[in-house]
């Protein structure tokens, strides 16, 4: 079975590297990254080009995510019923990872925030909708997308644990500890890749959210 999670992971790293803002961005004759935050994901197209341009580049990375752990459900679900869910999880993080650390772009890509959801959309649907809600609200009343980036990963980390104990989960019980561990990885990913902006936050000085209709392009310092 480690070669299993290998496999899933590594399917999921593949995946990961369809890097749906910088392409979109090189369509557009520009590099993401050279502008606004500098990374290449969901949340600085939608600041750099943008509505358009950042709903596209969430949907690809989230369903980059959807679509590799898709695959590794049909192809274990029904040989390792009790594993299944398992492995998707290792595809999903691959995705992320693929998506965090793509080597054909020096390893720097984006937070992974919109990959994760598409894993959390795939992974167990009702944690989805609460870490939604907890985005919007928290979004809407702080306007600091950073924050609400980082307490959907803990809302995730909670909520696995939750259902997990009361065994909502489709895996053998005897998994739920590398489950707990897997998760944790998620979120210890999310909070690293957000440590400049968790530094802000704490200093006052992170940029609210804002966008013109149009997009910001202005270059990155």
């Amino acid at each position: 079975m480690i070669l299993y999670r290998v496999i899933c992971l590594a399917l999921g790293y593949v995946f990961g590297l369809f890097q749906t803002g910088y392409i979109y961005g090189k369509l557009h004759h520009i590099d993401i990254r050279d502008y606004g935050s500098g990374n290449a994901g969901a949340t600085n197209t939608l600041r750099t080009l943008g509505w358009k341009a950042g709903l596209i580049t969430f949907l690809g990375d989230a369903g980059k995510a959807i679509l590799a752990m898709v695959i590794a459900w049909l192809v274990f679900h029904e040989k390792y019923p009790g594993q299944a869910q398992l492995l998707e999880m290792y595809a999903g993080l691959g995705a992320v990872l693929g998506h965090n650390f793509p080597f054909y772009m020096k390893f720097k890509g984006g937070k992974g925030i919109a990959c994760t959801a598409g894993f959390l959309i795939t992974f167990y649907p009702p944690m989805a909708i609460l870490c939604l809600l907890v985005f919007v609200v928290s979004v809407a009343a702080t306007k600091y997308v950073s924050l609400g980036s980082i307490l959907v990963s803990i809302c995730f980390y909670i909520q696995l644990i939750i259902f997990g104990q009361l065994g909502h989960l489709w895996v053998d019980q005897e998994l739920l500890p590398e489950i707990y561990g897997v998760g944790a990885v998620f979120t210890i990913l999310a909070i690293w890749k957000h440590r400049a902006n968790v530094k802000r936050l704490l200093s006052g000085t992170e940029n609210k959210f804002s966008i013109s209709k149009s997009g910001n392009l202005n270059k990155n310092k």
